[in-house]
């Protein structure tokens, strides 16, 4: 993990990232003083569980893990991030040690927005504070979501939802969709064993559903597909791993 070679012009960025929206030019370049890039390489930790937080990242390229380990050592990915996420807010806040260790899972560019100057800012811009605490809402709320989900829905249900989930109204009847990362980190996301997540495709390939290659997978029909999952029985299913809700 290193400082920055690429010359970014950091007040540009900000002014383009939706949190900040509404902030003028003065006010952007405060933040900016307070702002400064990281470089990381896959594999590259930003900070463990138990770390104090000294401010909270944007991400420009490449994908972040967020996941903590068990007593047992299993590791429990709580999230995947990908540009244009920012994560860390939630512990700067409450001014607590991280409950989760991030981890780059690419080569990666990121700012890290200090605490201080963010403070500086929420003392003055009543709009800004509205923007962070609409951005804490919406991660409370897919928290939820996602508790619902590990509680209601199947592993199966799960695996079709996380599929489709960036193709609400698509209107071929077949599509590729390219995992992101590997299978393993994919399954702990959707809080299943990687045996059960590869054992789930399977089914649905032997279904005619899908055709696994690698990381890409062919959706050979969108709305047989969405149709599997709502026609299914919800059972509440243990796979193991116990839903667990943290904030960063």
């Amino acid at each position: 993990m290193s400082a920055s070679r690429h010359h970014i012009n950091i007040e540009a960025l900000l002014t383009n990232v939706p949190l900040f929206n509404g902030l003028n030019t003065d006010e952007i370049a405060r933040l900016a003083r307070g702002t400064r890039e990281i470089v990381t390489t896959r594999g590259d930790i930003l900070f463990h569980k138990g770390d104090m937080p000294t401010g909270f990242y944007l991400i420009l390229y490449g994908q972040i893990k967020l996941a903590f380990t068990s007593t047992r050592r299993a590791e429990k990915v709580f999230e995947i991030l990908g540009p244009g996420k920012t994560f860390g807010e939630a512990a700067m806040f409450v001014d607590q040690p991280f409950t989760v260790y991030a981890q780059a899972l690419a080569n990666s560019l990121l700012l890290h927005i200090s605490k201080t100057a963010i403070f500086d800012e929420l003392d003055s811009d009543p709009k800004l504070v509205r923007s962070m605490i609409a951005a804490l809402s919406t991660r409370v709320h897919h928290l939820i979501s996602d508790v619902e989900s590990y509680s209601l829905h199947s592993g199966c249900q799960r695996i079709i939802a996380y599929l489709l989930r960036d193709t609400p109204d698509v209107a071929e009847k077949s599509i590729t969709v390219t995992l992101t990362t590997s299978k393993g980190i994919i399954a702990s996301r959707l809080n299943l064993t990687q045996e059960h997540f590869s054992r789930m495709l399977n089914e649905l390939s032997e279904k005619g559903l899908i055709v696994v290659d690698g990381r890409r997978i062919h959706i050979l029909d969108v709305e047989r597909l969405r149709s599997q999952a709502h026609g299914m029985v919800l059972p509440l299913e243990t796979t193991g791993r116990s839903a667990a809700i943290s904030s960063v």
